[in-house]
């Protein structure tokens, strides 16, 4: 039989000393304390330096601790419970408070029951302690920063049996899904059951695969909040295999419903780009290829008007005629839709200059008599300054002018009439085109110069196809200029042009106050 080694009291009481605990035994009737100086080596004391009772040794105790140190002894003494166990403050002989942890129970009993001898251990526990306070401290201030930041942090856990929850959320829980976190910290299915119906399975197959691979996990998903809103939500995890093999996300979840909205606008912006640039080349090249045979019959119909050696019948000359101006009104709307194709391409060039008015508004007059003529319209030029000038590209200023004039004689009345005045406001020129014709309702204003749009004309026998009033505010517009149009239903309209009185760099300069000399 071995033999066994006994360990000397001493070398025993050392050895606990030396991981910070200590042995203890009171003696309730005498109130004496052995070993007590064991227990204040603990705190630094030297032996013999405290006598040895517990009155003493409660003196040493935060007053904070006191009354919650001798209830639990109480209740062990009171047979509520086996042990008495309790963690209180104890002053060091160098003025420090220590947290001790102190454990024991009654070992005899008098004929009343009454505690005799009471024996247990002491511990110094302050470096667990500081470490929990670290702890805490470390955890309330994820939790301050965490309550600022828009999204949810969160730790995600999945066991072994495929069930989850979360050990952690932030506080911005109740502020992006309306619940407070401790309502889905115990099972995440709540949470899963908050997700979009469709995108579920998704969900839950991009977290298996994370899990399987301990690959990142990002997803982007909609949710239901407790309001019944939904909202698009964009997650993103890193996942770490924990030793009893579950499955520990660390995360972030935010409320990406703008973002996701933005790039939804950005994709059909793009998509309406690419179909517009396609119609535009479309147009262009049609525009190209119509002007080409359209010439030609223009052409031969001019040829059968002029022929002289086979002259055409009056009935037949009435019917090249109608061929040639329906012609040439197609060449001229193939002439505008190639002007706005090249306008919203950026390819079109304007050349403003020093342009002086009045020749350029009695010769567009001029040029649009005969229409108005036919059209029983009287046109009107009022007088101009003859010093008046624009800054502007003539051959678009004449364009746009032949546009606004034509438009207000063709959707004019019989008998009506047609007035194109001009004058100077500050740095800039407005040229007017009033008429007397059926008018605009206000309704139709907005959209007057969108492209195609004929507004109440759609339906009439006014020829026509809405081009025209987009191609001239867009060449007033690269001139630097803007149009503006004010009309009464059965009075008329009046469209208003302004363009700079002088180049851009010239207007700067009059504006430049002059040093005095």
């Amino acid at each position: 039989m071995d033999s066994i080694v006994r360990i000397p009291a001493e070398l025993m009481r050392d050895a606990l000393l030396g991981a910070g605990t200590s042995v203890w035994e009171w003696d309730v009737r005498s109130d004496r304390l052995a070993n007590i100086d064991t227990s204040s080596a603990l705190l630094g004391y030297a032996p013999g330096e405290l006598v040895s009772d517990q009155d003493t040794w409660n003196r040493l105790i935060h007053p904070e601790d006191v009354a919650a140190n001798h209830e639990a002894y109480l209740r062990h003494a009171r047979g509520e419970l086996p042990i008495y166990e309790h963690e209180y403050r104890a002053r060091a002989k160098d003025g420090r408070w220590c947290w001790l942890a102190e454990r024991g129970r009654i070992v005899e009993r008098d004929a009343r029951g009454e505690p005799v001898r009471m024996v247990g251990t002491l511990s110094d526990i302050s470096a667990r302690r500081r470490a929990q306070g670290e702890a805490l401290e470390m955890a309330e201030r994820l939790a301050k920063i965490s309550r600022h930041v828009p999204g949810i942090v969160f730790q995600f856990r999945r066991r072994l049996d495929g069930s989850s929850y979360f050990p952690y959320l932030s506080e911005s829980c109740i502020d992006l899904l309306g619940l407070a976190p401790p309502a889905l910290m115990h099972d995440a299915s709540d949470f899963i059951r908050m997700v979009e119906r469709e995108d579920r399975d998704r969900v839950l197959a991009s977290i298996a695969d994370s899990a399987r691979g301990l690959k990142p996990w990002r997803c982007e998903f909609r949710l239901h909040r407790r309001d019944g809103s939904l909202c698009w939500l964009g997650g993103a995890g890193t996942p770490q295999r924990e030793p009893e093999g579950t499955v520990l996300w660390h995360g972030y979840i935010q409320d990406i419903t703008d973002q996701y909205a933005l790039a939804q606008a950005r994709e059909s912006a793009a998509a309406a780009q690419a179909a517009n640039r396609a119609k535009t080349e479309f147009l262009s090249r049609m525009s190209h290829e119509l002007r080409t045979p359209l010439n030609a019959v223009l052409g031969f119909a001019q040829l059968l008007e002029l022929d002289t050696r086979e002259p055409l019948g009056a009935a037949q000359r009435r019917r090249v005629t109608l061929i040639r101006e329906a012609g040439a009104h197609l060449l001229q709307m193939i002439g505008e839709l190639l002007d706005l194709t090249r306008i919203e391409a950026g390819q079109f060039a304007v050349v403003p200059t020093r342009l002086a008015l009045a020749p350029l508004l009695a010769e567009s007059i001029e040029m649009v008599q005969p229409q108005a003529d036919a059209a029983g319209v009287q046109v009107q030029l009022e007088a101009i300054d003859p010093a008046l000038a624009v800054h502007a590209d003539a051959m678009r200023l004449r364009q746009v002018l032949l546009n606004l004039l034509g438009n207000a004689i063709k959707y004019n009345r019989p008998a009506g009439s047609v007035r194109l005045g001009a004058a100077r406001q500050g740095h800039q020129v407005g040229l007017q085109v009033v008429d007397t014709g059926v008018g605009i309702d206000a309704a139709e204003l907005p959209r007057l110069f969108e492209p195609f749009y004929r507004g109440a004309h759609r339906h009439s026998t006014i020829e026509g196809a809405g081009i025209g009033l987009a191609v001239t505010r867009a060449l007033v517009e690269l001139m630097g200029g803007r149009v503006e149009v004010s009309s009464v239903p059965g009075e008329g309209s009046t469209f208003s042009v302004w363009l700079p009185a002088e180049a851009p760099e010239q207007a700067a300069a009059d504006q430049t106050p002059s040093l005095p000399t």
